[in-house]
């Protein structure tokens, strides 16, 4: 069976670009019961851009984005100070009955 060209989703290089990953922490855990999945998102993403790329990655409704910029922690290693970057944190909540597996990749 052949898939016509309109019935692709149109996955584009820079949704790609835009998530770079699952925030997997304790309290990120805590917001799967409420629909909330957190990502790791370029530092430039906006929310539209972010909706976007959720919703044709993963196949699902979003309803609603929150963004906060995590700020570094300085670290020291063996007496040298460090710091680590500073990174963009999307938490997308999701329509009712949706969800993601941040276990397995995109």
């Amino acid at each position: 069976m052949a898939v016509k060209k309109k019935d692709k989703i149109d996955v584009a290089e820079w949704m790609y670009n835009i998530i770079r990953g699952p925030h997997i922490t304790e309290k990120a855990t805590m917001g799967s019961e409420y629909g909330q999945v957190s990502f790791k998102v370029a530092n430039d993403a906006t929310k539209p851009q972010i909706k976007a790329a959720v919703e044709t990655l993963y196949g699902v409704k979003v309803k609603a984005v929150n963004t906060l910029i995590q700020k570094g922690k300085n670290k020291r290693f063996k007496g040298v100070m460090g710091r680590r970057s500073d990174f963009k944190k999307a938490i997308v909540t999701l329509e009712e009955g949706q969800m993601i597996d941040t276990g397995t990749g995109v």
